[in-house]
């Protein structure tokens, strides 16, 4: 069984690779592409220290949020990663079902 670490760096891992796949549309890509297109330039360099971030700058500044499980156990089994700073109220929300990503989502 993979430890909470190892999982949260298996799901930031997964979230970088469907970023721009069929896969990653409705979640990462989706997270990407609407903050692109609401957060200010001055925002952006507040959060990645660029003012027009790339995808990949974006992604590697997602700061891990919360973690819980889903279940009544002790098993850590959900990853929420957002924006740093409170800069935004939408998460990508990763789970885990054993050591196997389930899906990832975006939420509010």
């Amino acid at each position: 069984m993979t430890d909470h670490n190892g999982k949260e760096a298996i799901a930031r891992n997964e979230i970088k690779r469907v970023f721009g796949t069929p896969e990653g549309e409705d979640n990462v890509s989706l997270f990407v592409t609407h903050h692109l297109d609401e957060l200010s330039s001055e925002e952006w360099r507040e959060v990645c220290g660029a003012g027009t971030p790339s995808a990949q700058q974006i992604l590697s500044s997602l700061a891990l949020v919360s973690k819980w499980s889903s279940q009544d156990s002790e098993i850590i089994d959900i990853f929420d990663f957002s924006l740093p700073k409170n800069t935004t109220q939408y998460v990508i929300s990763v789970a885990f079902d054993g050591d196997d990503i389930s899906k990832i989502t975006m939420e509010s």
